[in-house]
């Protein structure tokens, strides 16, 4: 199988978590406070516990390979930093996508640096859009929930946009396949600057949000999302 055919279905398979998460959301009316409470949170923490994972196993330890430790540093801070500019500009414009527009601002650099990374290592490459399907699953589930709850769009209306949006996958990772392989400092540049932008919606959104007053499910589901990343960089070590 070609390279290129290989980077478009690993990144099409990470997309299309995202319709299925909004997919998994649509059912309201199955138990509908225990979805409300603890499913959700323990949605919430999952996708935490992958985004964790793809940040200490993947993202920063391929990236700072390739860097010296200043633009290693760097990198991750002004991720951080435009992730932070960008929460601040939602919550101003008080917008329902918000949710679905960080999903987005950390699945287009991942795609990238899984396309152009290809070359290098085949191995990252499966790990990567693994994870990357990991936390589409429930940051698909959140974004359906918050803009379902802000507008009249319909589920049917919803979940064809989400379908459209995991296209954006293939087109971003063969994009860095076929422009960025040959520069390997921008990719690890890009990895870096995902890494510092997840770990900024870990701890500003997300890890808030997945707190449940006595209840103690949710984290183990945190933990769960982190080893489902740890198993599959042993496998693929």
């Amino acid at each position: 199988m070609s390279a290129w055919l290989v980077i478009l279905l690993l990144t099409l398979l990470a997309g299309v978590a995202i319709p299925i998460g909004g997919s998994l959301a649509a059912f309201e009316n199955i138990r509908r406070n225990w979805l409300k409470n603890e499913l959700r949170h323990g949605v919430m923490a999952f996708g935490g516990g992958a985004l964790l994972a793809a940040v200490a196993l993947v993202l920063v330890p391929e990236g700072s390979k390739d860097l010296p430790i200043w633009a290693t540093a760097l990198s991750f801070i002004l991720g951080g930093l435009v992730f932070m500019t960008l929460d601040i500009i939602l919550a101003r414009n008080q917008t329902s996508a918000s949710q679905l527009v960080a999903m987005l601002a950390d699945f287009i650099p991942e795609a990238l640096a899984l396309g152009a990374t290809f070359v290098i290592d085949k191995k990252v490459a499966p790990l990567l859009a693994g994870i990357m399907a990991l936390q589409n699953l429930p940051e698909g589930f959140n974004a359906f929930r918050e803009i379902k709850a802000a507008t009249h769009y319909s589920t049917k209306k919803i979940i064809i946009v989400f379908v459209l949006i995991a296209f954006i996958g293939p087109i971003a990772g063969l994009s860095g396949y076929w422009f960025l392989s040959d520069f390997q400092s921008i990719v690890a540049a890009i990895m870096l600057f995902a890494a510092g932008g997840i770990t900024y919606i870990i701890f500003q959104d997300i890890a808030p949000q997945a707190k449940l007053e006595s209840h103690w499910a949710p984290p183990i589901f945190a933990l769960l999302g982190f080893l489902l990343g740890l198993i599959g960089q042993q496998l693929t070590a």
